[in-house]
């Protein structure tokens, strides 16, 4: 009966996907050493937090982290988009109900696609230490008369 339900949802919104798994999804983002500040551009407005944390992002967006904390190399990472076996099965249900429609609708939002990696986890490089000072050679002492 659920199943019915989710497909005359389905058939009457226009996309299958886009009801069954949302145009938004959470991505978490951890870091060795924790406390650090991801910031996270591709989404409608650019975001930071400190990992370990969460963000909701459109599934059709286009996202870039870079990881950073004084001290160590910071990291960017690419997410890159994947449609799972969900992700297709909704997209294919359209076929069955929504139609020419219900593709389009799932392909505009990206409803279909997961983000990958997720969770984004990443463990940062210390920075080299600066290299020692130079020693500077000492300027050879003046011969000594004899008296």
């Amino acid at each position: 009966m659920r199943v019915l339900g989710v497909l005359a949802a389905c058939a009457m919104v226009g996309g299958c996907a886009s009801v069954s798994r949302g145009t938004t999804e959470t991505i978490s983002v951890a870091s060795t050493p924790s406390g650090a500040e991801a910031v996270i551009s591709g989404l409608d407005a650019p975001m930071t937090c400190i990992t370990p944390c969460a963000v909701v992002a459109k599934r059709n967006a286009d996202i870039s982290m870079t990881i950073q904390k004084p001290g160590f190399e910071p990291q960017v990472v690419q997410l890159t988009k994947d449609i799972p076996a969900t992700g297709a099965a909704g997209f294919a249900g359209n076929l069955l109900l929504g139609g020419l429609v219900g593709m389009g609708v799932d392909a505009a939002t990206g409803a279909a696609t997961d983000h990958k990696p997720d969770p984004v986890i990443v463990t940062l490089q210390p920075l080299a230490p600066p290299p020692p000072p130079l020693k500077r050679p000492k300027p050879a002492a003046a011969p000594r008369t004899g008296t």
